[in-house]
């Protein structure tokens, strides 16, 4: 059963009445089927119009929707012989990130990225994908270890930001968050990164400074969360919508500022609505730019990113 975001209630109420006349329809004491198209097809219309002039907030509200893929589906879906790799190391295996070796189209790679869980006690595990020093340095870890062995880095960002508390102050998450950006920006191998949700501050970033940047559709990428941009300005978390209208933390704004370099289409209601199709599309488009990549050296992949990241906001 989907869950329903606020301003879905008209897709909502119809999906209930067509779900009412098929248990109607089932008792076989009469003929409803011609009913039942004609509001499926009115479904279909009323979603497609709906997702196709999503406002910035809207957008954030599917990118955070409980049911979206995480980092395990797409793992499941475009990565084969996947091998988890896990600790920093030096203190403990943080759950929020999570990494391992395997296969994009055959072409081998690193996997690194964001888990939030999707249910209570995956929830709690994973941290809601807000990683800790420990996670970074995991990170860190497995990217050094890839451009060891020459093999491809990916990324699956999809965090609200890195975890705020105390502990992870402690153990010096500033510094962590800073290493792993300067160990993306550093690798001799490709590196090709994409936001699949959310894309929030310095937690996001310390994955995504890649050659190669893509975004779903729906998905929200920014320094800060809509709603505390508005407490910081408006001094109330009410004015997210506005916040999200001025921060330009869509995929089309971001792809116009030079931020993304590539937008990948959802399934007409979000990749929850069809996590199958998203995951392939998000497969081609890696294993693209991946081949792209391919023979670039590794002096020029460097040059490439400090070059990148540099001109943003010239």
């Amino acid at each position: 059963m989907i869950s329903y975001l606020d301003f879905e209630k008209p897709l909502a109420e119809l999906h209930a009445r067509i779900a009412e006349l098929r248990e109607t329809g089932a008792s076989g004491s009469i003929n409803i089927d011609a009913e039942i198209q004609k509001l499926e097809a009115k479904a279909d219309r009323l979603q497609s119009d709906l997702y196709a002039k999503l406002s910035p907030w809207q957008k954030a509200l599917v990118a955070r929707h409980p049911e979206r893929p995480h980092f395990k589906h797409y793992v499941a879906g475009m990565v084969e012989d996947f091998m988890p790799l896990a600790g920093d190391r030096a203190f403990a295996d943080d759950q929020a990130i999570i990494g391992g070796l395997g296969r994009i189209n055959g072409q081998r790679v690193m996997v690194i990225g964001h888990e939030k869980g999707d249910d209570t006690a995956s929830r709690l595990r994973h941290n809601f994908g807000m990683a800790k020093p420990e996670g970074y340095r995991k990170a860190i870890r497995l990217m050094e270890l890839a451009d060891r062995f020459n093999i491809p880095v990916v990324t699956l960002v999809d965090t609200a930001g890195a975890f705020p508390g105390i502990q992870a102050e402690e153990r010096g998450q500033a510094e962590a968050i800073a290493r792993s950006t300067e160990a993306c920006l550093k690798l001799g191998v490709p590196m090709v990164a994409a936001i699949v949700g959310e894309g929030g501050s310095g937690g996001a970033v310390a994955l995504a400074a890649a050659n190669r940047v893509l975004m779903f559709e729906h998905a929200v990428y920014a320094v800060i969360s809509p709603e505390g941009c508005a407490s910081i300005l408006w001094r109330t978390a009410d004015k997210a919508s506005d916040a999200a209208e001025a921060m330009r933390i869509t995929a089309p704004h971001l792809k116009a500022l030079g931020v993304i370099d590539r937008v990948v289409p959802e399934p007409v209601g979000g990749a929850h609505r069809d996590p199958a199709a998203a995951i392939a599309n998000l497969r081609m488009a890696i294993a693209e730019e991946l081949k792209s990549l391919g023979t670039v050296s590794a002096d020029k992949l460097r040059k490439q990113r400090r070059e990148k990241f540099i001109a943003m906001g010239a």
